[in-house]
């Protein structure tokens, strides 16, 4: 019997309980358990090894930077209403309605740590989240064009909950090139949350999109279902670079 049951968890896929029955059928002897507890604690543990396991494969499939974590970010450092909109975005309610998130700051304010973090605090809540370089997704969906495989890339990026295209606008591209970046934000309207970083408001938008009518129309989808966050702050790297300056010079300045 031993034999069967380990022989029909593993057809069932059910490895954790495979594992450990045994163990389980102890402790439901020796405490007395129901069997409807034994079968509990039983599915418990599988249901709790595969959601770790699901989680740990989103992460990395998403590409998302790993240290860039809400632990890891100095919420100090936010406007308090940006704080407010964090503290209700990390809940992860808006990728169910397909909102976007649009992040706007300097070089150095800190919005691709934010929505990293955010990211990461989706993916811990089950959801799927790709992180995508716009200069290095431009390509990708380029090449994906010209082998006529885009709209099975565009299939494929469809199945996540949300779509990081970090840092939009930073390097200059072509009026090919920022097509099909628009292709993508059509195809993602009210399908897939898009969460987004740029140093260019939108009134610098045409420089991207090169087109005052493919600009006003990527705004428009980008805007009517969005949270917008301004990161108006000093550049995060340059505060440290100047406190480790300053800790270096206070060391060299302390006598022998």
């Amino acid at each position: 019997m031993k034999a069967e049951l380990n022989k029909y968890l593993k057809e069932l896929r059910l490895p954790s309980i495979r594992e450990c029955y045994k163990e389980f059928a102890e402790r439901a002897i020796r405490e007395n358990y129901s069997y409807e507890d034994f079968l509990y604690e039983l599915f418990k543990l599988e249901y709790e090894e595969r959601t770790q396991k699901k989680i740990a494969r989103f992460r990395r499939e998403s590409r998302l930077p790993i240290a860039k974590t809400l632990k890891a970010f100095n919420r100090d450092r936010l406007p308090g209403k940006v704080n407010m909109k964090l503290s209700t975005l990390i809940k992860g309610a808006f990728t169910a309605k397909a909102e976007n998130i649009l992040a706007f700051g300097n070089a150095g304010s800190g919005k691709t740590h934010l929505i990293c973090a955010l990211g990461h605090e989706l993916i811990s809540q089950g959801k799927r989240v790709s992180f995508q370089k716009c200069a290095l997704l431009v390509q990708e969906l380029l090449q994906a064009k010209k082998d006529l495989k885009l709209p099975a890339v565009l299939k494929k990026l469809s199945r996540y909950d949300a779509i990081v295209i970090d840092d939009i606008g930073y390097v200059q591209q072509s009026c090919e090139e920022m097509e099909v970046l628009f292709t993508l934000l059509a195809d993602c309207y009210e399908r897939t949350s898009i969460m987004l970083t740029s140093n260019l408001s939108f009134s610098q938008w045409e420089k991207i999109f090169k087109d005052p009518v493919t600009t006003a129309a990527a705004i428009d989808r980008l805007i009517h279902h969005s949270v917008i966050i301004e990161l108006n702050l000093p550049s995060y790297r340059l505060e440290e670079a100047r406190r480790k300056k300053g800790g270096d010079e206070n060391k060299s300045e302390k006598p022998e």
